[in-house]
C-alpha cells in the first residue's frame, strides 16, 4: 500500500490534470478524481469523517449565491470558511457533477459566466473550487508534505528576500497576462495555447528550471507575434523573469 505521503501526491497530481485538462475532458478528469479518493484508504476516511454530519442542502444555500441589485442579477460560488466543510461541500459537489444531478455546464454558465466561453468559464471554476480543494487537502496532510512536492521541484530559499519578492512579482504577473489572454479576441483554441504555456511557465520558475523557463519564454514569444495580441504588461513579465534568473545563478 502507498503511503500517506504517496496517496496525498497522486491526488493533488490528478487536481492538476484535471485543471490543465480541455474542457471537454473535465467531467471525466472529475470521475478520475473521485476515483482516486475511493482508492486511497487516507482520503476515503478524511472525506467520510468531513461528510458524516455535513448538512449539505444547507450548505447549498449558503455557498451557491445570487445577489441581485436591482437590475442585474449575479451568481457566485462562496466556500465554506472551515477546512473541514469546505472539503465536504466539494466533494458533494463534485459527485453531483458525477451523476449528473447538476448539470456541470448549466453550473458554469450559471455561477462562471466569465467572457462568455466554456473555456474561461472552466479556468475560473478550478482556480476557485479545485484549487480550494487542492489547499484544504494539503492543509490536512501539511505535515505529511512538508518534504519536495517531487524531485524535481525545489522548495524557494526563504532565507533570500529578493527571490522571495520576485516569486510574488511572477505570480502576479503571470495571472495578469493569462487574464488578458483569458479577455482577448483571439480564437478559443489558441486562447487555450497560451493559457498552457503560462500555466507551465508559473510551475517551471516554481521548479527553479531555468532551461524550460527559457524554453517556455520563447514558445510565448512566439505565440504572442502569431496572434499579433501583446499585452501592456508583457515587458514587466520577461524583465522579472530575467532578474528571477539571476538569483538561480548566484
Amino acid at each position: 500500500m502507498n503511503s500517506t505521503k504517496e496517496q496525498i501526491l497522486t491526488f493533488l497530481d490528478s487536481c492538476e490534470e484535471l485543471k490543465k485538462c480541455k474542457f471537454i475532458m473535465a467531467t471525466t478528469k472529475i470521475k478520475d478524481l473521485l476515483k482516486c479518493i475511493v482508492n486511497s484508504p487516507e482520503l476515503y476516511r478524511l472525506f467520510e469523517a468531513v461528510t458524516k454530519n455535513f448538512d449539505y442542502p444547507k450548505a447549498k444555500m449558503q455557498c451557491l449565491v445570487t445577489a441581485n441589485d436591482g437590475m442585474f442579477e449575479r451568481n457566485c460560488v462562496i466556500l465554506p470558511n472551515t477546512v473541514g466543510e469546505r472539503l465536504a461541500f466539494v466533494f458533494c459537489l463534485l459527485v453531483e457533477f458525477d451523476k449528473d444531478s447538476i448539470n456541470f455546464n448549466d453550473f458554469l454558465r450559471r455561477y462562471y459566466p466569465e467572457d462568455g466561453s466554456y473555456f474561461a468559464s472552466y479556468q475560473a471554476f478550478c482556480n476557485n473550487i479545485i484549487k480550494g480543494l487542492q489547499d484544504a487537502v494539503a492543509q490536512v496532510f501539511k505535515n505529511e508534505l512538508s518534504q519536495k512536492y517531487n524531485n524535481e521541484e525545489k522548495s524557494a530559499d526563504l532565507s533570500n528576500p529578493n527571490k522571495v519578492r520576485l516569486l510574488s512579482a511572477l505570480n502576479l504577473a503571470i495571472s495578469e497576462e493569462m487574464r488578458f489572454i483569458t479577455q482577448s479576441s483571439i480564437p478559443e483554441d489558441d486562447k487555450e495555447g497560451g493559457l498552457k504555456i503560462l500555466s507551465e511557465l508559473f510551475y517551471a520558475v516554481k521548479a527553479e528550471n531555468e532551461e524550460l523557463i527559457n524554453a517556455l519564454l520563447c514558445g510565448y514569444n512566439y505565440f504572442l507575434l502569431y496572434n499579433k495580441c501583446v499585452s501592456d504588461g508583457v515587458r514587466m513579465l520577461i524583465e522579472t523573469v530575467g532578474e528571477f534568473e539571476q538569483t538561480l545563478n548566484v
